[in-house]
């Protein structure tokens, strides 16, 4: 699920991620090799935007061996990453900072995505010296974007149109409609909030440097998510990170790289019953 209401089933996927960081030495090596030898397909440019799919644990692998790829070439200006919050940044720490120290500054937020899985990822910048950025949307920000209706012209009426069908499949059919274009209107919003974090780094980049997002595949889609709110001159490259081949032809990406299966897990009935104890529009 890729929408700003992911957490009724942040419990499920921080499990699935704990149990698949618990892989990352065997599959970092085969990461590395497998995944950044691509990367001369999709440079140069000037924004990179990496899918993921958050349950899979072998893309965060792969996201923390294209940092490193990238880094090693001098080209990588900076990270945004959904996990975190516009206004977060690990600029100006040094590159031998403590991890505690990196999540205290970042104010990573543990209950919504797991250290063990985006740590390294993190890490693997700072120890860099490259800028983590947070692009996304804070969160008590998030419910007044549902009544602001002049979002849903930041989309032409197809990618709208498709946007609010993915709330409804995202949220497994249990969102009364009345609610489903408040809810597009919540992603388009982060997708805006991303794009701004990326193009203020962008400014502060080299004119032959790059910057990596790091997101769910729906905000990387460069029809319906950040790419979107872009300048059409802006040279852009997309990846959707492809688990077992599920959706490997959905969207609009640049490439599409396959990996391994995720686990099986139902959100929809971890959303079922997150509905049960708080039915679909009650306030926190």
């Amino acid at each position: 699920m890729d929408t700003g209401q992911a957490r009724p089933v942040c419990n499920t996927l921080r499990r699935s991620l704990l149990i698949g960081a618990l892989g990352w030495s065997a599959g970092l090596a085969r990461a590395s090799d497998a995944w950044t030898e691509r990367l001369d397909d999709l440079l140069p440019t000037r924004a990179l935007l990496l899918g993921e799919q958050h349950d899979a644990s072998e893309h965060q692998h792969i996201a923390r061996a294209v940092v490193q790829a990238l880094a090693a070439r001098s080209v990588l200006a900076a990270v945004v990453l959904e996990m975190l919050p516009a206004g977060s940044t690990s600029a100006h720490m040094p590159r031998d900072s403590a991890q505690p120290q990196v999540q205290q500054t970042l104010g990573w937020d543990e209950r919504a995505w797991p250290w063990a899985a985006y740590g390294p990822v993190v890490m693997a910048a700072v120890q860099a010296g490259v800028p983590v950025l947070g692009g996304n949307l804070p969160a008590q920000q998030m419910r007044p974007q549902m009544a602001r209706s002049e979002l849903d012209g930041r989309l032409p009426p197809a990618a709208l149109a498709e946007q609010q069908q993915l709330m409804r499949e995202g949220h497994c059919g249990l969102l009364p409609e009345s609610q489903i274009a408040p809810m597009a209107r919540i992603q388009i919003a982060r997708d805006l909030s991303l794009a701004a974090t990326l193009q203020t780094a962008l400014r502060q980049a080299g004119p032959q440097q790059l910057v990596l997002m790091l997101s769910g595949s729906v905000h990387a889609d460069k029809r319906l998510g950040v790419a979107a709110h872009l300048p059409p001159e802006l040279p852009v490259r997309s990846v959707r990170l492809v688990a077992g081949g599920q959706g490997a032809g959905a969207g609009q990406f640049d490439a599409h790289w396959p990996t391994a299966p995720a686990p099986s897990t139902d959100h929809c009935a971890a959303l079922r019953e997150h509905f049960k104890q708080r039915p679909p529009g009650a306030r926190p």
